[in-house]
């Protein structure tokens, strides 16, 4: 077998059928289409979407490691509030992650890289304008993890992944007022990018993070049936 080459496993595997179903699961839960307290069926939503119902069963347990639901033996398997705490937490992994990037990608800064983020600024603009916030928010993730990808430590967006789902859920419902706040922060850590100024950029990506405190002392007021809230 010597000099024999393979093609990795993860090359030749595309999204199973339990990465579809979670994508999908995952996705309504943040845009709130699966709002806090909806109830779910795996034998519903395997019908729904066309599976049978071992890969619901591992979507939801990923979910649920997740803290996006609440699976109960013999009760209902529901969607979970929003935990102020995991925002809280999430934040704090992100910044600590993302300031360490964004210094990185400073040191790093090539004209590839301005040119990925000026294409994905300029959308974030159009979806802006347009009210599109299904768009800004997959910009918005595709902004963060391309910083990821230029300071050389593009693994760091899984990590950020792993941890950021309430905080996706917070974020969603702050964009119909909180979209151009955003863009106009990433235009700031963009103007510090192209300065090669890792320290004004880290400083613009902490002061941008921090914004979701704001976010959640609003839904504590507008939406408190959603939230639960920090224990002192």
């Amino acid at each position: 077998m010597s000099g024999t080459s393979f093609r990795s496993i993860d090359a030749l595997r595309g999204p199973t059928a339990t990465d579809l179903v979670f994508d999908e699961l995952y996705r309504r839960i943040v845009e709130l289409d699966l709002p806090p307290g909806t109830r779910l069926s795996e034998q519903d939503v395997a019908r729904s979407v066309g599976v049978s119902r071992q890969p619901v069963r591992d979507a939801f347990y990923r979910l649920s490691q997740l803290g996006l639901i609440q699976i109960q033996p013999q009760r209902a398997t529901t969607v979970s509030l929003v935990s102020e705490e995991a925002v809280l937490q999430a934040r704090f992994v992100r910044t600590a992650l993302e300031t360490e990037t964004v210094r990185g990608a400073a040191l790093r800064w090539t004209e590839a890289d301005r040119a990925t983020l000026e294409a994905n600024l300029a959308a974030q603009g159009r979806a802006v304008e347009t009210g599109d916030r299904i768009g800004f928010h997959d910009l918005d993730d595709a902004f963060h993890q391309a910083i990821c990808a230029a300071s050389g430590h593009a693994f760091v967006w899984t990590l950020i992944r792993e941890n950021k789902a309430h905080m996706d859920r917070v974020r969603w419902l702050s964009l119909p007022t909180g979209a151009r706040l955003a863009y106009e922060d990433h235009l700031r850590i963009f103007d510090a990018l192209v300065d090669h100024d890792g320290e004004r950029a880290a400083a613009h990506m902490r002061s941008h993070l921090s914004r979701i405190i704001d976010t959640l002392a609003t839904i504590r007021q507008e939406n408190p049936g959603m939230l639960v809230e920090l224990r002192p």
